[in-house]
């Protein structure tokens, strides 16, 4: 018999079907759906992959656009004890064969975006596959006797919705494998249970203060843990969801005022696109609807921070800092809050050198510490442990290490973030930079991440990226690559009469001007003139920054 007190995520579906049972729950395009309707459609589809015969523990690729069927199939795959296995829609088919042999599904579902993979997908390419589903009906007809495809409604067909859910679960609770990836290697399949899921979430809605009457716009995709971890606080709260494919600045305003959206979450490259858009398109008009915005993978710089005042002058605006093994976010930290007309964000020791990017507190489920390095008192690695955490890399141990910082913590099992840190007296965590990711320059130790947050601050630099390049002298020397902000000119002919000039010297004395220690200013920097080379999920390829860096410099000397 079923233990109904674990955690589940579909515990939401009661609330759902009852608080918001003819209120508006879903809004996809012209489709709209009641708390009632998106439930039934749950129940219905779960009740279909019963009969179609998924068992406890089995894999769903899913590779598919944000929809109200995406959801619906998140839902339904976890109430019957399956695993959702998101494929991001960017990867090339190749890719997502890769990563489908990692977790071997058995049944693959895609919309009209992916449905190539559904054609070129042969039974044996993937010896677990079972079945092909897509997702909605598409303009031409792939559904039939001779492909083997099927679809949504043929799953819901003939089948009895029950009043109410008998939930299942998969091995050790497990309802997620979201893939993530370093700046180099393939993705690996991070496993996340109901409980990291449910306490992720619950944290969100009392940090945030997300409610019952908020109305939700999905700007993440939801083969990301961001986007994921999103959507289950808004189904636990019973809030509204507006769902677009995919993020588009342009189209993301007009929904915010069509619908009257009241929260959603960015990155920066998304806040700086709605802040463009919004300049060029309305004339930096005021949206006075939006009250919540979170923000996550990297900080805000200042310029972008008053910029998005300006735009949404109603929102809360709070900054998160976490990971895909953590089921997002570890740390929240407000930078603006309207109901406080004095608020700004507090740094302390202003006049000492500036060290790593404040991120904020914990969340009040969080563990966090520091082990730290042997030649310092104060930084090292950021470690966590808690409900959150993973339960480990799809087909591979949990790499935990045990910290013997006291008694009461010896041999208690953390989870090494990857990240280095340091706590300031307030008790916020300021993050440093990968451990792997450190450049060893003059026998000190620089963090790429601390120095591309310094310098982004610059209102003439849109990113930067800081790799280390081999030097006879110093081991390696800090090299900055920056891409500038339209009508910002690049030159090292100082000329004071122009207002929109950058040179190296402009941008060292900034550096100098922010607290940054002397080593970890850069030696050179270098005019990125187009967009750096990321991975699928939105990381940037340090190693090819690197190479092109290094042949920039080998064709400068090969010309003098």
């Amino acid at each position: 018999m079923a233990n109904h007190s674990r955690p589940h995520i579909c515990q939401c579906l009661t609330r759902l079907a009852s608080v918001k049972r003819n209120a508006v729950v879903t809004v996809y395009g012209n489709r709209i759906r009641t708390g009632r309707e998106f439930v039934d459609g749950v129940l219905s589809l779960a009740a279909g992959l019963i009969r179609l015969g998924l068992h406890n523990g089995d894999v769903v690729s899913i590779a598919a656009l944000n929809s109200d069927l995406f959801l619906e199939w998140l839902l339904a795959i976890a109430l019957v004890g399956g695993i959702v296995a998101p494929l991001n829609y960017r990867w090339s088919l190749k890719e997502a064969k890769m990563a489908m042999l990692l977790v071997e599904p058995v049944l693959l579902v895609t919309d009209e975006t992916c449905v190539s993979w559904c054609i070129h997908v042969q039974n044996g390419d993937i010896p677990s596959l079972k079945w092909r589903v897509l997702m909605e009906s598409t303009s031409t007809d792939f559904a039939n006797d001779d492909n083997q495809f099927l679809t949504t409604e043929m799953l819901k067909q003939h089948t009895l919705v029950p009043s109410l859910p008998t939930y299942a679960w998969a091995p050790d609770d497990a309802v997620v494998i979201c893939f993530t990836s370093g700046t180099t290697g393939r993705p690996k399949g991070v496993t996340i249970s109901h409980l990291a899921f449910i306490t992720q979430s619950l944290a969100k809605i009392a940090i945030v203060g997300y409610g019952e009457d908020d109305v939700y716009l999905h700007t993440s995709p939801l083969v990301h843990i961001g986007g994921l971890s999103s959507a289950m606080a808004m189904l636990m709260v019973g809030a509204c969801h507006v769902l677009l494919p995919k993020f588009d600045a342009k189209t993301a305003l007009q929904v915010m005022e069509q619908n009257r959206i009241t929260c959603f979450i960015t990155v920066p490259a998304m806040m700086a696109d709605l802040i463009r858009v919004n300049r060029t398109t309305k004339n930096g008009a005021e949206n006075r609807g939006v009250r919540k915005i979170l923000n996550g993978g990297g900080s805000l710089s200042t310029e972008l921070l008053k910029e998005a005042v300006k735009i949404f002058p109603c929102a809360k605006i709070l900054s998160a800092y976490g990971m895909t093994e953590a089921c997002s976010s570890l740390t929240f930290m407000t930078l603006h809050d309207p109901t406080q007309e004095s608020f700004k964000v507090t740094y302390p020791l202003v006049n000492q050198p500036k060290q790593g990017t404040c991120v904020g507190k914990p969340a009040p489920h969080i563990e966090l510490m520091i082990k730290l390095d042997e030649n310092s008192s104060r930084v090292g690695k950021i470690l966590t442990r808690g409900p959150h955490t993973m339960l480990g890399y799809w087909g591979h141990q949990l790499v935990q290490e045990n910290v013997a910082s006291s008694e009461s913590r010896s041999n208690e099992a953390w989870l090494d973030t990857g990240d280095i840190g340091t706590f300031d007296e307030f008790g916020n965590l300021c993050l440093i930079g990968r451990s792997n990711g450190r450049i060893k320059t003059g026998g000190e130790n620089v963090y790429p991440e601390e120095v591309e947050a310094v310098l982004v601050e610059h209102p003439g630099i849109v990113s930067a990226v800081v790799v280390g390049v081999i030097d006879a002298r110093l081991g390696e020397m800090v090299v900055a690559c920056v891409r500038l902000q339209e009508k910002w000119i690049w030159s090292d002919v100082e000329n004071r009469k122009r207002s929109f000039q950058l040179s190296s010297e402009t941008l060292k004395h900034h550096c100098r001007t922010q607290n940054l220690t002397g080593f970890k200013i850069p030696k050179r920097f270098v005019r990125w003139e187009k967009q750096f080379p990321l991975t699928t999920t939105r990381k940037v390829k340090r190693d090819e920054v690197r190479r092109q860096v290094m042949s920039h410099f080998q064709i400068l000397t090969s010309s003098l």
